[in-house]
């Protein structure tokens, strides 16, 4: 069987020789992504049972690796600070041995799951007599290319197992050390229960030109889905020729409306800045009716300034700040931004068409919430805005695969072909159709 270290070994090994100039890299991303698709068909025929069992064992690996993974990140960690990483890319990058359980964690609440393998999306019986079947089948080999997030490593891991499918990964520089000793640690636990431990690859090691070459792997990688910035997403859907679905970057708004509740306001603002910063689903944009202005912002913007929050505000914002908080002017800039850290733009608008003109210049068709009491307003709000996510009076913070309950995700997508908001098993699946005649020939 592999070891941790056999595995690390040759990652190692990969990278040194792609410094050297000695490997071809785009030779060698074909090479994995060959053994992914052979990999693949051993799930093709796997029961639940086996795939569950899988994740279990993955999860109690990755527990019993706990103190190896926690050392390895604390490297990529260390290396981040010193390159100036902001403080809430940190945070996504971090791993604790709590984290490390809770992650475990998600891929025993995944076992327990539906398999989506083989579900019946609809069939019939033609007045011919043939039956019809379309069934949920797995995609086959999903490349992941994702951004300083070790967790995402196992999320990935986790959904491609249960859905029947191969993974490669791109974790990026900056987790290099978590994803090397994460991989190793998950392909061991696949061979133990007789799976193959290439079902789990990392071409982490090839750098950004493995990147590339995994992008340009059309016919052997059958999707590819890009998670973090706008940048790199950008990039995998301009350069791949391997059909991309699309994740976004989440420039997510909240709207408190003229009939609020403003202490649930309050609560669903901050849960939605401040939980967790670093993450697609956090507010970036407060917008404010007017009507509400003047008894909400004074005490949201004290609130926010209280959790330590940057504040970039239009003018009738900067009026209502309390004294001793300063708000930066807002430029086109702020309305655009994914801050990912403690800092938020705040506008004050004359009515709700003005709040739903606001978010679709700027949105980025991730997550939008309205914490209203008018039902006319709510339903508006959800018909004329096309983010992915609407929220009507709870946090942004509940556009997630976990907390809508579908398992971990491997992405919020943002376009509309396929799969459209936290992608779970379902959407890690294709479809067959599957027809049964009795010696029907077409006229």
């Amino acid at each position: 069987m592999t070891t941790i270290e056999d595995t690390a070994a040759v990652a190692r090994g990969a990278a040194a020789a792609v410094e050297n100039g000695t490997t071809d890299v785009a030779t060698a991303v074909e090479d994995v992504a060959r053994r992914a698709k052979t990999a693949s068909r051993a799930l093709a025929t796997a029961n639940r049972a086996t795939k569950d069992a899988a994740l279990l064992a993955l999860a109690d690996a990755l527990v019993a690796a706990t103190d190896e993974i926690v050392a390895a990140n604390a490297d990529d960690l260390e290396r981040g600070r010193a390159h100036g990483m902001a403080p809430g890319l940190l945070d996504r990058l971090a791993l604790t041995p709590e984290r490390v359980a809770a992650i475990a964690d998600a891929l025993r609440e995944l076992a327990g799951l539906p398999d989506p393998v083989g579900e019946v999306v609809r069939g019939s019986t033609l007045p011919n007599g043939l039956r019809l079947r379309q069934l949920r089948v797995p995609m086959g080999v999903v490349g992941m290319i994702y951004e300083a997030r070790p967790n995402v490593t196992v999320d990935a891991a986790g959904l491609a197992l249960k859905s029947g499918n191969a993974v490669i990964l791109r974790g990026g520089s900056a987790a290099a050390s978590s994803n090397e000793v994460i991989v190793a640690v998950l392909a061991r636990a696949l061979e133990s229960q007789g799976l193959p431990g290439d079902l789990v690859q990392s071409i982490d090691a090839y750098g950004r030109p493995g990147a590339v070459a995994l992008m340009h792997a059309r016919g052997l990688v059958d999707v590819l889905v890009p998670r973090g910035g706008a940048d790199l997403i950008r990039t995998v859907v301009q350069e791949s020729t391997v059909p991309v679905i699309e994740t976004g970057v989440g420039n997510v708004h909240v709207y408190v409306d003229a009939s609020a509740d403003r202490v649930m306001a309050l609560e669903i603002l901050l849960n939605a800045k401040t939980q967790r910063v670093g993450v697609c689903n956090a507010a970036e944009t407060l917008l404010v009716h007017a009507d509400a202005a003047d008894a909400f912002l004074p005490v949201a913007l004290a609130a926010l300034g209280e959790a330590g929050v940057v504040v970039h505000g239009d003018e009738r914002t900067a009026a209502l700040a309390p004294a001793g908080l300063e708000v930066l002017p807002a430029t086109d800039e702020d309305w655009a931004t994914e801050y990912l850290a403690l800092e938020i733009a705040v506008r004050v608008v004359d009515d709700l068409d003005a709040a739903i003109e606001h978010v679709r210049t700027w949105t980025s068709g991730h997550t939008e919430a309205i914490v209203t009491r008018d039902l006319q307003a709510s339903e508006r709000f959800v018909a004329e805005l096309d983010s992915a996510a609407i929220m009507v009076n709870a946090s942004t913070r509940f556009t997630d695969g976990g907390q809508l309950g579908l398992g971990a995700e491997i992405g919020i997508s943002t376009q509309k072909l396929h799969a459209r908001g936290p992608m779970g098993l379902a959407e890690l699946t294709t479809t067959k159709w599957v027809v049964h005649g009795d010696g029907h020939v077409r006229p």
